[in-house]
């Protein structure tokens, strides 16, 4: 019986190999130290490769490594040596592309981390609990999009009317 395919963790680094946005879908990696000791681990064998145009794949400690760089972020997607490299690249693609549109092709992590909220959202709407929910980068960033308020209209809004339009935006969210 063929199961479902799962996805172990999705990293995004900075060209120094420093955390930007990162989640972990398996206890594969019990401890934090573990987990920065993979990103480490991932980011050393990776770096020297030129993973600008298309997406790369290797093998770190028994998971295949799908990645691609662009800008000063390197972007990463594991799954377990018995996962199919095509659909971690998908999910590689999907992320890289969602991103790219969420960030207006401003990816670099100066933008990253100002719309970090956003790129979470992001990774939630691709992967839940290692599951692949969605890969189509349009679709991923109108459910972000959608999801997140609009803080530069909030700002021109009196207290009161940024509670009412918060107060809609949660009610739908629960209702939809």
């Amino acid at each position: 019986m063929e199961s479902c395919p799962s996805i172990k963790n999705i990293l995004l680094l900075d060209s120094e190999g420093k955390r930007v946005a990162v989640k972990y879908y398996t206890d594969d990696w019990a401890t934090n130290a573990a987990k920065l000791a993979f990103e480490k681990s991932v980011f050393t064998k990776t770096q020297k490769t030129n993973a600008r145009t298309e997406a790369e794949i290797t093998m770190i400690d028994s998971y295949i490594v799908v990645y691609k760089f662009s800008h000063d972020l390197h972007f990463f997607v594991t799954g377990g040596d018995d996962e199919n490299e095509l659909i971690l690249a998908t999910v590689l693609q999907g992320f890289f592309d969602s991103v790219s549109l969420i960030l207006r092709n401003n990816v670099d992590k100066r933008t990253a981390l100002e719309n970090l909220d956003l790129i979470f959202l992001c990774l939630d709407e691709i992967v839940e609990r290692g599951i692949i929910l969605e890969t189509e980068a349009g679709a991923i960033s109108e459910k972000v999009s959608s999801n997140s308020l609009d803080v530069t209209s909030l700002t021109e809004q009196t207290i009161s009317q940024a509670l009412a339009t918060a107060r809609e935006h949660f009610a739908r969210s629960l209702l939809g």
